[in-house]
């Protein structure tokens, strides 16, 4: 290997930080922690150092240029997720559009929906609801990956199209075993309102193989805000996991996946609730390294991910005879699946001082729905098919190791995506007439290109590495954006009238560490061309809300930043910062859902087996929001006052095997709302326009045990 090439390996390795920003705890403490993430090899370990790792997370920081890394198995603060938005919320720069207790829709610099690639296993698992009830991130249990990488902004083209705001990569490591043994992983948390999560992780192996099988299963029910006022935000939901591995040499691995998992979830803020999220995974995956000294590694992946979910108003609650819509005033359903099938080949290749990944992707998925009155009446209804999606992509990523302290990333790719729209007629729940659709059976295309080149430099004069990139990704509309939104006469169809969205960005940033002080920023301006954007209004009807789309130019810009200090052996402080902002220079004013400034300090202490640590979470008010007469835009439906919420957590290392780890959240019983969430439903008692409060006092407790 090229010794430019193995220098510059290495310094990367020896900056590599620790997993996140966050509160350090005793080194005993955290080697357990750390073991509970790391397969359990049966080789003698002897004389290994002890790998550090946080106790509880408040925080995740930025470890290398536009790369957030972290382990989503260890307890957090505030209370332990309940599914991948809640998790991501941990990271400086990520918010969530809020309904209740869980299935939160993740916003990250005031980006959402297909933005955010989000890829579990390698695969795709999207959502089928029109009104996104069930995100991609609600079927994600984080404690069942191993690591949760996040890529901000269009930085790479390795892991799919249409990536403009950031790549969420959940992934699971496979086990390696030097001889027949066995590991157990299993945790307990309970807490307020009823939470109550179990989870185990279990694998066997020898050399050759392994069995790895997860299950888990969490419910809560409705939280009092600090208010004290009962939110319906009561949930339920499980999951199972298997992966059989075939590892004939330490090169090679060959892994079949499968899972299953349910759930359902009452909502304050919606005119429905979940009463089903059943999915079904199926994955194949190859790998097989050291090839040789040009052609390093090979990688292939086929996956099939399924998604069944259903919305009615009884079976989590009563019917509101009041309701606007006429055919919700009695029992009513809604029954939506989405089909993905999917497939990735990628290769690495390495000479001199370069290295390519380079390989092609594709991805088809259909949806269907089925809805009617009555209790249960939809099962007895046809499935009806009203859209098919197709991409195919070509991706190249170069990494050129220019000196032992420069490096330059470039990337490419090129997508052929379609949509086909299967809709005989034109309805939905929003009281509109059905009538025939101008559009049934009609295919669009599109050829969208992206690339980005990115630079990054160690300062010789400081313990830093610095980095400013350029990207560029055109993402093609999902199904959001082609098919929910209403379809009024005389307009021409969402489907027939949204572009591609075109999104150019700059980030730059900075990376420091030098002994007790780690601090970094990461910054981007960008100009969104074709912007789809939401908005809300009466139609026809002026009784009943309608949805509608349009493209607009929009310019984008923000940042986030933080620090952690230790003051001394038992003494560490902690720090974050995130600001994004927006403007849809098309109108003139500003862009909706864009979070307010938010702001994260930390104290922790050690000594011993014990650790306690204090989190205070202060939120700006936002008062830059999109304002149009008579409309709302994006859910952007009003101004939002500031707050900030004081938590305390603690933890004690019982064994070598066992610890344990509590937490109290908001502590003064703080009475708020997030910006971003919906408002409150009239069928629950809300008063209209009136965002839905978070939980008040919350108490946690949770024990860990790994053998």
């Amino acid at each position: 290997m090229n010794s430019n090439f193995a220098s510059a390996a290495a310094h990367a390795a020896a900056r590599q930080p620790n997993s996140g920003y966050y509160f350090r705890f005793a080194p005993l403490t955290l080697a357990i922690c750390a073991s509970l993430a790391q397969p359990v090899q049966a080789a003698d370990t002897q004389g290994t150092p002890l790998q550090l790792a946080p106790l509880v997370v408040t925080g995740v920081a930025q470890q290398s240029p536009v790369t957030v890394v972290t382990n989503p198995k260890l307890p957090r603060q505030p209370v332990p997720a309940s599914d991948g938005t809640d998790y991501l919320k941990t990271i400086p720069g990520f918010s969530a559009v809020r309904s209740g207790g869980v299935n939160g829709d993740p916003v990250f610099r005031g980006m959402f929906g297909s933005r955010l690639n989000l890829l579990t296993n390698g695969g795709v698992m999207l959502g089928a609801c029109p009104n996104r009830m069930d995100s991609p991130a609600s079927y994600i249990t984080p404690e069942s990956y191993d690591r949760l990488t996040v890529i901000k902004g269009p930085q790479s083209v390795i892991w799919g199209p249409g990536a403009s705001a950031a790549t969420i990569l959940f992934e699971r490591e496979p086990e390696r075993f030097s001889e027949l043994g066995g590991r157990v992983d299993a945790s307990l948390l309970v807490g307020s309102n009823g939470r109550f999560d179990r989870r185990i992780d279990a694998a066997a192996g020898s050399e050759q193989g392994y069995l790895r099988l997860l299950a888990s299963r969490a419910s809560a029910d409705d939280y009092e805000s600090g208010s004290g006022d009962t939110v319906p935000s009561r949930w339920d939901k499980w999951s199972s996991d298997l992966a059989l591995g075939w590892t004939p040499d330490e090169d090679t691995l060959l892994e079949l996946t499968a899972g299953v998992g349910d759930g359902e979830a009452r909502y304050g803020a919606r005119g429905m609730d979940g009463s089903q999220f059943a999915r079904e995974t199926l994955g194949l995956r190859f790998e097989r390294d050291n090839i040789g000294e040009v052609l390093q590694k090979i990688e292939a992946r086929v996956y099939y991910n399924y998604a069944d979910h259903v919305m009615d108003n009884y079976s989590l609650r009563n019917p509101n005879p009041n309701d606007l819509m006429m055919n919700m005033r009695g029992p009513y359903a809604s029954n939506v699946d989405r089909r993905t099938l999917g497939a990735r080949l990628a290769a690495t290749w390495r000479w001199d001082d370069y290295q390519l990944i380079s390989g092609v992707d594709a991805q088809s998925n259909e949806h269907r729905l089925r809805r009617a009155a009555g209790v249960d009446t939809y099962k007895t209804l046809p499935w009806s098919k009203d859209a098919t999606f197709n991409q195919y992509g070509l991706f190249g990523e170069l990494t050129w190791y220019a000196a032992d302290a420069s490096r330059v990333i470039a990337g490419a790719r090129l997508d052929r995506a379609s949509a086909q729209d299967e809709r005989a007629v034109l309805s939905n729940m929003m009281g509109m007439a059905p009538r025939t659709n101008p559009t049934a059976g009609d295919e669009r295309s599109d050829t969208l290109p992206s690339a980005f080149v990115r630079y990054e430099q160690d300062l010789a004069a400081l313990p830093a590495t610095a980095y400013i990139g350029l990207g560029h990704a055109q993402r093609y509309p999902d199904y959001w954006e082609l098919f929910s939104a209403a379809n009024q006469i005389g307009v021409p169809t969402a489907f027939v009238s949204v572009k591609p969205e075109k999104t150019t960005q700059l980030d730059v940033g900075l990376q420091y560490e030098d002994g007790p002080l780690q601090a970094w920023v990461s910054g981007y301006v960008g100009q969104v061309r074709d912007y789809i954007l939401f908005s809300y209004g009466p139609g026809a009807n002026p009784l009943h809300t309608i949805s509608w789309v349009d493209n607009i130019d929009a310019r984008i810009m923000g940042a986030e930043l933080g620090a952690s200090y230790r003051l001394s052996e038992q003494w560490k402080t902690d720090a974050s910062l995130a600001y994004a902002w927006g403007k849809n220079s098309s109108d003139d004013r500003a862009m909706p859902q864009i979070p307010p400034l938010e702001a994260r300090l930390g104290l922790g202490y050690e000594r011993g087996d014990w650790s306690a640590g204090a989190l205070w979470r202060l939120v700006a008010a936002q008062n830059r929001i999109a304002e149009q007469q008579g409309t709302v835009v994006g859910r952007d439906f009003d101004e939002s006052p500031g707050f900030g919420v004081f938590s305390l957590n603690a933890g004690y290392r019982v064994s070598p095997d066992v610890k344990l780890s509590a937490g109290i959240d908001n502590l003064f019983d703080k009475a708020y709302s997030e910006h971003l969430n919906l408002a409150g439903n009239a069928g629950f008692g809300f008063p209209a326009a009136t965002r839905i409060d978070e939980p008040g006092r919350t108490w946690w407790a949770r024990v860990d045990m790994s053998f």
